[in-house]
């Protein structure tokens, strides 16, 4: 795979020697048990996979370069490059602007661009109304586009069904940049269709079973159905894509019931006919890293530090992994670790950051799980580490335990 040249503020000074390690051990990916390291009085099981994807480092990598060949030119990102704060601090701080917020709503108006401005498309696409929009004034969208080949992968294969005459199910948070992006190109040849989990897609198969009456579809599905949606036509013939951050699971779980209710409508003999068996979408490192999740989750710890943008989908996506076994905490920089009694952490139902005193048990030995988001620096992994390792004071030197790590293993 392609190495990438990515400021060295986002590296490690150990993480990526171990990823290393791990993978010359198994370069087949099939051992997702963590990595432990021992301090003595504090462990951390290190996620087998987590932080910097293949997308993430393209589009940071385009973004620097860009930078630095431009010196004398304005230049935008759309929205943000990626879901992470520090990320997008450090590009606003070298003079990037934001056109958007991640919502869409519109922060610069279009008329104060030029022809002889740059915009970068970030890592989830955009929509073809903006690709005209940005062409309209004399602005190449595709120049200094960052967008990642896995998203781009659900573009071609929503084309592929559209091409087929199947109506395309997006499973998929209809407010999320990636999502309104593959809305924008698969409504353009195929009837499209958003649903957020399980419970819109039941609904949506009771609408195929005709269980309910048709003009309640418009309703629940204001704004995530292409225009001129026939429900009693476009729901013959389904296929399902996904926003590539989302739960496998969850996915595999949408597709298997559309499934199940096209054979009951149409029967398993015209199953074909009715439904497209379409492989999950997922990104490869949005899969990896869930997968790692499970293998941490095998560990019994004592609580479990995700570390991401709080607007990040995939990280979202661990830390409700994480919540379904024990007290999880979400933060998005060392910082957010006040001190050993207190630590600042966001929850994602509620939709807000909280404080929670005594975080860390009063015990002989702390085990603690440790993982990022895809667009998480490791170096931000590294930095929480250390902190919460300085909480206690009889605990082995880090670099020390990591170097003894290392050398068995290199």
């Amino acid at each position: 795979m392609k190495k990438f040249q990515i400021p060295n503020i986002y590296r490690s000074s150990f993480i990526t020697r171990i990823k290393n390690a791990r993978k010359d051990l198994d370069p087949r990916k099939k051992d997702f048990t963590p990595t432990l390291l021992d301090f003595g009085p504090v462990r951390f099981y290190l996620a087998r996979h987590f932080g910097f994807c293949y997308g993430v480092e393209n589009a940071i990598e385009i973004a620097y370069k860009t930078i630095e060949e431009n010196p004398d030119k304005r230049i935008f990102l759309l929205s943000e490059m990626i879901h992470n704060p520090g990320v997008n601090n450090d590009l606003e701080k070298l003079g990037v602007k934001f056109l958007m917020d991640t919502s869409g709503k519109q922060l610069i108006d279009w008329n104060q661009l030029s022809k002889d401005d740059i915009v970068i498309i970030p890592a989830f696409g955009t929509t073809l109304e903006i690709e005209k929009k940005l062409n309209e004034i004399g602005i190449n969208p595709y120049r200094y586009d960052t967008t990642c080949p896995f998203v781009e992968k659900v573009w071609n294969r929503s084309e592929q069904l559209g091409d087929e005459n199947f109506t395309v199910i997006i499973h998929g948070k209809s407010y999320h940049e990636e999502t309104r992006a593959t809305f924008s190109h698969s409504k353009t040849k195929a009837a499209s269709v958003i649903v957020r989990d399980i419970e819109e897609t039941k609904l949506l198969a009771s609408f195929i079973l005709e269980e309910k009456p048709a003009e309640e579809f418009y309703e629940i599905f204001q704004g995530k159905y292409s225009e001129g949606f026939d429900i009693k036509k476009d729901l013959e013939k389904v296929g399902v894509v996904n926003q590539t951050t989302m739960l496998a699971t969850e996915t595999q779980a949408i597709a298997d019931l559309l499934k199940d209710t096209m054979i009951k409508k149409y029967g398993a003999e015209n199953i074909k006919n009715h439904f497209a068996d379409t492989r999950d979408t997922l990104c490869y490192a949005t899969n990896d890293n869930q997968e790692a999740t499970y293998g941490l989750l095998k560990e019994n710890a004592d609580f479990a530090i995700v570390v991401g943008g709080y607007n990040s989908s995939n990280t979202s996506h661990i830390v409700e992994l994480c919540e379904e076994k024990l007290p999880t905490y979400f933060i998005s920089s060392e910082e957010k670790i006040i001190s050993d009694k207190i630590i600042k952490h966001f929850k994602i139902h509620q939709h807000k950051e909280i404080e929670t005193e005594n975080y860390l048990p009063h015990k002989d030995v702390v085990d603690i799980i440790l993982t990022s988001g895809a667009s998480c620096p490791d170096a931000v992994v590294e930095a929480v580490l250390r902190k919460i390792h300085s909480s206690f004071p009889n605990a082995k030197d880090v670099d020390e335990v990591i170097d003894r790590f290392l050398i068995k293993r290199e």
